[in-house]
C-alpha cells in the first residue's frame, strides 16, 4: 500500500531522505506547571533550524494542564499552537482574543514583542496538542506582532488511497492530483506542517524541498523510514537527512505523526527563555523592555 504525492518538480532520480538521528521527547513542565513532552529544544543540539522547539501536551488529568500559561512575553520568533482535543483561550496586550478548539491552530508572530496568555477553558476532559516555535530571520525579528486563529474547517484534510489521511496546516502538497495549500504560506522559512495518520503497514511518500531541514514526530503508534529496519516509537522525532522526498511506513499498530520541514536561516541564535534573537545585546534590550509602561498600560490579561 502506498501513496505518492508531489507538490514540486522532482529530479529524474529523486533521493530519498534517511534517518539522521532520533530525538526522544523528554518529560518537563512549562507555564504555570503544564506537564508536557519536549523534543526539539529539549537540550543542547536539539534545535533543527528554523525550528526552535516542539512541545507535545496530552492528559486527561486536569491537574496536568489546568494552570495553563498565564501572561508571558515573546520576541523574535513565531509560535504555532495546534489543539487536537480541548479548548484554550488566547488574550494578548494588543487586544486580540481567540478561542482555540479541537482541530484548530493558532499562528502567532511575536516579532518585536507580544505579551499573551493561553488558558484552558475546561475543568475536565482531555487536553492534547502541540506548540512549535519557528525562528524569524534577523530582518524580521522586530516586525509588528501578529496573531491568527485558524479553525478546524479552514484546514484541508484529504483521505489517502492506501488508507489514512493527511491534514495540511502549512505548505503545499498534491493528493491524488489535487494541489492543496494549508492556511499558512508565503513565510520566509517556507514551513511544511502536516498531520498524517496511517493504518498498520500503510506508507506515505512526500516530496520535500532539497535543502530544507525536516523531521517526523511520532505521537501515536510507531513508524519507520522505508529501507530502514529501525522502528521509531511513540514520542520520538526522526531528524531526516537531506534529499528530495521522504518515504514512511506505519508499524503494526498504525501511526500518527507530524511531518515538519523548513528552510534553515543559518543565523546565530541567542535565546533567553521566551526571547530569541541574534546577539546578546538584542536579548538584553528585550529584557529591559519586557515591563515597559507602554506594554503594561495596554495589558488586560
Amino acid at each position: 500500500m502506498s501513496d505518492s504525492h508531489s507538490a514540486m518538480t522532482l529530479p529524474s532520480n529523486p533521493q530519498a531522505r534517511r534517518l539522521a538521528r532520533v530525538i526522544t521527547a523528554m518529560n518537563t513542565s512549562d507555564g504555570a506547571g503544564v506537564r508536557l513532552r519536549r523534543s526539539l529544544g529539549s537540550g543542547e543540539g536539539t534545535r533543527l533550524d528554523p525550528f526552535l522547539m516542539l512541545d507535545e501536551f496530552s492528559s486527561e488529568n486536569p491537574g496536568d494542564y489546568i494552570a495553563g500559561f498565564p501572561s508571558h512575553p515573546h520576541r523574535g520568533f513565531e509560535t504555532v499552537t495546534y489543539i487536537l482535543d480541548g479548548h484554550m483561550r488566547h488574550e494578548d496586550h494588543l487586544g486580540n482574543q481567540g478561542d482555540l478548539k479541537s482541530g484548530g491552530v493558532q499562528w502567532m508572530t511575536a516579532g518585536r514583542g507580544i505579551i499573551h496568555s493561553e488558558m484552558p477553558q475546561q475543568e475536565e476532559g482531555r487536553m492534547r496538542g502541540f506548540q512549535l516555535w519557528i525562528n524569524l530571520p534577523a530582518r524580521e525579528k522586530m516586525k509588528p506582532a501578529g496573531y491568527r486563529d485558524i479553525q478546524a474547517d479552514e484546514i484541508p484534510v484529504r483521505a489517502l488511497t492506501g488508507g489514512g489521511r493527511v491534514k495540511i496546516i502549512a505548505g503545499t502538497v498534491t493528493i491524488s492530483s489535487e494541489v492543496l495549500t494549508g492556511p499558512i504560506s508565503g513565510l520566509t522559512t517556507e514551513p511544511v506542517y502536516l498531520d498524517v495518520e496511517l493504518p498498520a503497514g500503510a506508507s506515505f511518500s512526500q516530496p520535500l524541498p532539497r535543502g530544507h531541514n525536516a523531521m517526523a514526530y511520532v505521537f501515536e503508534g510507531n513508524l519507520q523510514l522505508a529501507g530502514d529496519s529501525r522502528m521509531l516509537p511513540t514520542h520520538s522525532g526522526a531528524v531526516l537527512s537531506d534529499g528530495d522526498r521522504v518515504d514512511l511506513i506505519a508499524g503494526s499498530t498504525g501511526a500518527r505523526f507530524l511531518l515538519l520541514a523548513g528552510l534553515p536561516l543559518n543565523e546565530p541564535v541567542v535565546q533567553y527563555g521566551p526571547f530569541v534573537m541574534n546577539t546578546v545585546e538584542e536579548i538584553e534590550q528585550a529584557r529591559s523592555e519586557e515591563h515597559t509602561s507602554e506594554l503594561q498600560s495596554r495589558l488586560h490579561l
